[in-house]
This record gives structure tokens, sequence and C-alpha cells, in this order.
């Protein structure tokens, strides 16, 4: 006889296991535990088999009779219901191993030890918030280009497309790694150039003109902040290196005696000689009193233990009354350049050396970081004099 909800409802574990039967094949095991489990018994191949069904209530008494007629279907197909779930459970397995987001992760993980830490940070923030809440669960090798575009349209309609660019170039990069490692046929990101409106370059305000630089030295010169951001905001323009590097210098890696700044470069993780100028010399020997004990040479005010804060320099800029427009903590590399250039007429190639550019080279990396170190040890000494000349004349 059938089983009904008002009988399941009711019933009371035995002290045995029972089976209550509803029909072809399908019963309610009821445990002495009090659990109870749907299960369907049929024979496939000449033999007797088991499938799960689910457990009451979680599985009604009507969805555990759907169960039984999917199966049965299956029977009449000649297919074994108990295989075909374990192919199911498998497929699902796959597609999850291979989902874009499970790919993307292995690929960050791979990448980025050999990228800033900064940049490492935007790249995964980026991913997880525009990207796998609608790819990541989706099998890498099923998404289209039309659905690529979708996601980067959202990001896009909030104003933000650069991000959606990056955002696009991220994508591409995790792709082909997936083609690659063979999850996926093609990258899906090489058929959506030129789908995103083109991004206006922004280049990093600078200073390059010889009497506004004259007057900029003089400005910082007459700053009235801490001494760890006087000293920081003077050598800046001495020793051009990225912001981040020069908050973040180390007493260990400088040698007073040699001249010589040496670190490990945060874009590109290469070696890096900053030759020091008699000038910048004398600002290290003006700070190393205060903060030399420490690890930093640039410390925060509010812990030896943290170097200064990625805003102090810009910040600085701006109470003294330098736009955003005009000059950026990154602008002293953009004015260097341009003047050791231009008016100073030292080669590109022992500029770009200095500037920590990625230069391609065949002798390799290890011979790249000294390479032109003579002249760009007069090249600096030269920059410093220079600038000593416009602060003082123009």
């Amino acid at each position: 006889m059938p089983l009904t909800d008002s009988f399941l409802r009711t019933l009371k574990p035995a002290e045995k296991d029972e089976k209550h039967f509803d029909g072809g094949g399908m019963f309610l095991l009821s445990k002495s535990n009090g659990a109870k489990y749907w299960r369907l018994k049929y024979r496939f191949g000449g033999k007797e088999k088991l499938l799960a069904l689910g457990t009451y209530p979680e599985v009604s008494l009507k969805e555990a009779r759907e169960k039984r007629e999917a199966a049965r279907k299956l029977l009449a197909n000649e297919i074994d219901p108990g295989e075909n779930r374990k192919i199911q459970k498998a497929a699902r397995e796959l597609r999850a191993e291979n989902s874009f987001e499970t790919i993307a992760r292995e690929w960050f993980t791979k990448h980025s030890p050999n990228w800033a830490e900064s940049h490492a940070d935007k790249v995964l923030r980026r991913l997880e918030r525009d990207v796998f809440p609608w790819l990541g669960g989706k099998p890498i090798a099923e998404i289209t280009p039309p659905v690529l575009l979708d996601t980067l349209r959202r990001i896009e309609e909030r104003g933000a497309l650069e991000t959606a660019h990056r955002v696009l170039q991220s994508c591409g990069q995790i792709f082909r790694y997936a083609v690659v490692t063979g999850r996926a046929e093609r990258d899906p990101s090489q058929d959506l150039k030129g789908a995103l409106p083109p991004t206006r370059a922004e280049h990093m305000a600078a200073v390059t003109e010889p009497a506004d630089v004259g007057n900029l030295l003089r400005m910082i010169d007459g700053y009235h902040g801490t001494l760890v951001t006087r000293c920081a905001l003077r050598l800046a323009p001495l020793v051009f290196v990225r912001p981040g590097e020069l908050r973040q210098a180390e007493w260990k890696d400088i040698d007073l005696e040699a001249a010589e700044w040496r670190y490990l470069v945060s874009k590109t993780k290469t070696d890096h000689v900053v030759p020091l100028s008699r000038q910048a010399i004398a600002i290290l020997e003006e700070i190393r009193p205060l903060t030399g004990r420490g690890r930093y040479v640039f410390p925060s005010p509010r812990s030896d233990e943290r170097p200064m804060s990625d805003n102090a320099i810009l910040s600085s800029l701006r109470r003294m009354g330098i736009a955003k427009e005009e000059m950026t903590g990154h602008g002293f590399r953009a004015m260097a350049r341009t003047l050791l250039h231009e008016r100073l007429k030292f080669p590109a190639e022992v500029i770009e050396h200095q500037l920590a550019h990625k230069v391609p080279d065949a002798l390799g990396a290890a011979y790249n970081r000294t390479k032109f170190l003579d002249d760009r040890r007069r090249m600096m000494q030269v920059w410093a004099d220079y600038l000593d000349e416009l602060r003082a004349t123009v």
C-alpha cells in the first residue's frame, strides 16, 4: 500500500530498523535512531542494486516519487541510475575544478610571487570584486566573449573604465593560462579588442621647466614639516626612485662610504644600484642620528617598525600649495628623465638604467643592474650639482 504524508509525519522509530514500501521498488528505511532514508531497489545487468534518494523530511514523499520516476526512465533506456549519478557527480566536480575562479586563483598563486605586493593586492581585489561574483563559478571553457563583455560592462557603467581595461588584461592572462594547462581551448578576451572605449592616457604630473624646478626646490627647502619628511622631500629629486622605494628605504641597504644605495626594485623584482651624490649623502647623514638605529631611513611617526605613509610626500607637496596637476611624488622621475636628457645631454640608455626600467640585455639582469655604473655615478653627481644651480640662480 502506498505511503501517505500523514503516515510519515506520525511515524515513530521502532526498536529495530523498519522498511516501509511505497511501490515501484521505493521504500523508506526508518532507523531505530530516528533517521529516515529514502531508498530505491532496482535490478540492472542481472544484479540487485540500491539507490539513495535522500532523507525524510528534507526530501518529501512527492519529491522522492519524482526521483523514483526519473530513475525508472533511465532504466527504460538501459542506463544504470547509480552509475549515472556517479558520472554526473564526477562531471560536477570536474566543472568545479575547472571553474574560472579556481583557475584564476591557481594562476595568481603561480605568478604573484614575481610581482610587487601592492600590484598583487590590486589584481586579486579586482578579481574578487568585479569578476568572481559573475564568472567565478562558471567552467572556464564555457565562458564566451559576450559573457565576459557583460562583466566588463558592469565595471564600465560605474565609471571605472581604466579598471575594466585592467580586468580584461588579467582575464586574458588567466584564459591563456587555462589554454596552456589544458583546461580551455581558446582565450575569449582576444575577441573583445576594441569593445571597450579607450582610456585617456594620464601621465604623472611633473615639473620639467628649469625655472619651475628651481622654484620647487626652494619651496621644499622652506618646508616646515618633521625632519623625516623634510629629508625625504629633499632626497626625492636627487635619487628619483619610485615613491614606495624611497619611503621604504632601509639603512642596511645604504653604504655611505661607498656612496651607494642597493635594493630590490619593487616593480621588477631586480637588484638596483643608486649612486649617491655628495648632496644625497649629506641629507642621509643629517637624518642618521634620528633614525639610524632603526630599520627604516624614513619611519612612520607612529612606529619605527613601519615606513612613512605612502601619502606623506604627496601630502607635503599639497601643504606647500603644489597642486596635483603640477607635481606628484612620482613626478620627480619624469623631471629627472626630461632634464637629464634634454638639458644635460645624458644618453637615454644611461638614464633608463638609473630609473630601474626594464632594459633588454643579452647578458641578463645580473649584468644589467651595474651596466653604465661609472656613467651613472657621474650623472648623479652632475644632476645634484645642476639642481643646486637651479635652486640658487633660476
